[in-house]
């Protein structure tokens, strides 16, 4: 089988980061494609994924046909039938892992909507409200909770696993605008930030050329920025 990985911005997709760190972090082969955002997302993403939205993987066949999968937590589903190692082999880490996940990808709007993935931005948030305040303090919990009950030093082991690629983009948030998520919750941020494909992503954010005003504007409109690291 052969993977193509079909991604949008390094700056700004948190969606995109979560199988792209998976299938890195597990060294999984896959062809590497970016379509940068633009005004009109939906028409354009949806010439290869049939919701109109990234990350969308496809599954060449030997025969010249290929399977388009898209989701993120499809994506790392279908990975996980195919290759070992993407959920915990323990039974209650497992549980608690999809539990997480899951969580992550169905909730936790406030965090989403106030502070946006922009990796080479710093920031100061102009207020922190009610709703916010309680994921950030949610994050901090299960953080500290995995860790705990499994013996870390990742969410739910000793090894990298989709949890852990669910949560890559909070990592970048919590940089970002300085969100205090507890010592557990930091030390498993620092940690994952130091990933080599982490610091890959990181690479290629920081060296991204293009803007898209929307997700600019975003972050304007809730944080004054304190600093930009990447170029132009």
């Amino acid at each position: 089988m052969t993977y193509t990985l079909i991604t949008a911005n390094r700056n700004y997709s948190s969606w995109s980061l979560r199988p792209w760190i998976l299938m890195k972090a597990l060294e999984i082969p896959f062809v590497d494609e970016i379509v940068y955002f633009e005004e009109d997302n939906y028409e354009r993403f949806r010439e290869f994924a049939p919701n109109g939205q990234v990350p969308c993987l496809k599954d060449h066949r030997d025969d010249g046909s290929s399977r388009t999968i898209w989701d993120s937590l499809a994506i790392a589903e279908y990975l996980a039938e195919r290759h070992g190692g993407c959920w915990p082999d323990d039974s209650e880490a497992r549980t608690w892992a999809r539990c997480a996940a899951a969580e992550m990808h169905g909730g936790f709007a406030p965090l989403r909507n106030i502070c946006p993935m922009n990796v080479g931005v710093r920031a100061r948030l102009h207020q922190i409200d009610p709703g916010l305040q309680r994921n950030i303090d949610r994050i901090g919990e299960l953080f500290a909770q995995g860790q705990d009950e499994f013996g870390g030093p990742w969410l739910a082991g000793d090894r990298f696993t989709i949890v852990d690629a669910f949560y890559a983009p909070v990592a970048y948030r919590v940089r970002s605008f300085d969100l205090d998520i507890g010592v557990a919750g930091r030390a498993w941020v620092d940690r994952l930030l130091a990933h080599p494909a982490m610091l890959d992503w990181e690479r290629q954010a920081l060296a991204e050329p293009q803007r898209e005003i929307g997700h600019e504007e975003e972050m304007a409109a809730v944080a004054t920025v304190l600093a930009d690291f990447r170029v132009g």
